[in-house]
This record gives structure tokens, C-alpha cells and sequence, in this order.
């Protein structure tokens, strides 16, 4: 239990310095385009969080999106997002989170995912299912992608290629299916674990934007894999999460083909 007590804490440390500097003043800077921002809460937060980790798993890896990787020996991997949502965050939309995965031998074991502007704390832990503030969570029953509600995301560098993040969402979009766009893939994942959207799809992730969410989404009893239908690896860039019902027809239109 050790584990679950220091990813709660973890957690928690993150999200109580997002909410001590929301909408204050701050430094803000780019990294891999003018949109890809990071802030200095971003490493308040990231540097709250190591504390906690390596004050109880000194040995443990680390891998975050501000630091990269800590490798040390040892079969447990803290996979961090400080806040995800940035750009949310420093416009003073409360659509962010913190979002920790702990991996062990290459298996996402437990996941949390807080957003402490709604007071929302998604948390699963490999077989014993997913919660919302300690309450049981479960995928949608839509079984029909026409009539779902979905969400996804868009990378800050646009990928060229057939069937992009803008032709599948002109093709759902054509066929009167809402399709929202929150700014935080964590969220987006744990919203479809709450039943709150049936489907959610993006191009372009890293490990950190996913490790906590996908594992909460299948707890919750959906599905997730990558975009040909194979078992998610939260190490590749494409990710289709959903209740599972309608997944085969969302895996079908990332690949080109019609609304069903």
C-alpha cells in the first residue's frame, strides 16, 4: 500500500502548487514551438512531486516531462505530468491536472489523475477497478459511434499525413458528431472512464500525457489501443480510448474509413 499512499501524496503535493499559483504571476516560456509552453509551475510542481517519490523510493526511475528520466536500477517507473494542460493553465482555464503513473516492469500498475480546480481525483490500480473520489467509475453503454460524444486532441506540430487529426475530425464533424477538445489528455481519458464521453482519439502523445489515463479508461471497463487496434504501448505516439462498444467503428475511421 505504500505505493498507493505515495502516488496520493505525489499527486496532491503537484496539484496544491498549481492551485497556490493559478492565475498569479509567473514566468512562461516555449519549448518545442511557440505554443508548447512550460511554465514555472510546471517545475514547482514536477520538483513538489519528486520530493514526495524520492523521499519514500529513492532507488525508483523517474521519467517526466519537464526532467526526462532519472534511470537508476530498480523495476518501478514514476511516469509524471506536473500539469497537464498547460496552456489551459496559464490562460486560467481549469481544465488541468496532475497525472502520475507507476509502472513496473514495463506494466502501468496504479495511475492518478487530479484536477484540483473541480476537486476531481480519478485513481485506478491494475485489477481492482477505477474510482472518482473513492466512487466506483464505469464506461458509457453508447454503442453506436453516430450517435457518440467524443474528444480528442491536436499536436502543436500539425502531422501531414493521410487521414490527420483534421480530416477524421471534419469527417465526425460532417456527420453531426460532437467532437470536443479540452486541452488535457489526461482529463479527456479519465472523462471517458466517467462515462462523460464515449470515445476519445489523438495522434501525437507522450508516455506522461497517457500512462495514468489509459490504465483508469481500462479499469473502468473500457478499451484502449493503439490506432490499428493493438494493445496500447503509452511509449507510441497514437492512442483510441473508448467504452469499448463503439471502438471498432473509431478504429475503423482513424484508418480511413466512414461514420457507422
Amino acid at each position: 500500500m505504500i505505493h498507493k499512499h505515495t502516488l496520493i501524496e505525489a499527486t496532491m503535493a503537484g496539484a496544491a502548487i498549481m492551485k497556490e499559483y493559478f492565475e498569479k504571476q509567473y514566468t512562461i516560456s516555449s519549448k518545442s514551438s511557440l505554443n508548447d509552453l512550460v511554465t514555472e509551475v510546471d517545475h514547482k510542481s514536477e520538483e513538489a512531486i519528486f520530493n514526495i517519490i524520492k523521499s519514500h523510493f529513492p532507488s525508483h526511475n523517474i521519467l517526466s516531462e519537464e526532467s526526462g528520466q532519472v534511470i537508476q536500477d530498480s523495476h518501478y517507473k514514476w511516469i509524471i505530468d506536473p500539469i497537464d494542460g498547460t496552456i489551459n493553465y496559464a490562460n486560467g482555464i481549469p481544465i488541468c491536472c496532475v497525472s502520475i503513473g507507476l509502472e513496473r516492469n514495463g506494466i502501468m500498475e496504479m495511475g492518478a489523475v487530479y484536477n484540483p480546480f473541480l476537486g476531481e481525483f480519478f485513481f485506478a490500480q491494475r485489477g481492482f477497478g477505477a474510482t472518482m473520489n473513492e466512487k466506483k467509475l464505469h464506461v458509457s453503454d453508447t454503442t453506436e459511434l453516430s450517435r457518440s460524444c467524443l474528444v480528442t486532441g491536436f499536436p502543436y506540430t500539425y502531422l501531414d499525413a493521410p487521414n490527420g487529426p483534421l480530416q477524421i475530425f471534419e469527417k465526425l464533424v460532417r456527420k453531426g458528431i460532437p467532437v470536443r477538445r479540452l486541452g488535457s489528455a489526461a482529463i479527456d481519458l479519465c472523462w471517458v472512464a466517467a462515462g462523460r464521453f464515449d470515445g476519445f482519439y489523438e495522434h501525437k502523445l507522450q508516455a506522461w500525457d497517457s500512462a495514468a489515463g489509459f490504465l483508469i479508461v481500462l479499469e473502468a471497463g473500457g478499451k484502449v489501443t493503439n490506432f490499428v487496434g493493438d494493445e496500447y504501448d503509452h511509449y507510441q505516439p497514437g492512442i483510441i480510448a473508448t467504452n469499448g462498444k463503439i471502438h471498432d467503428s473509431l478504429v475503423s475511421l482513424v484508418n480511413g474509413g466512414e461514420v457507422k
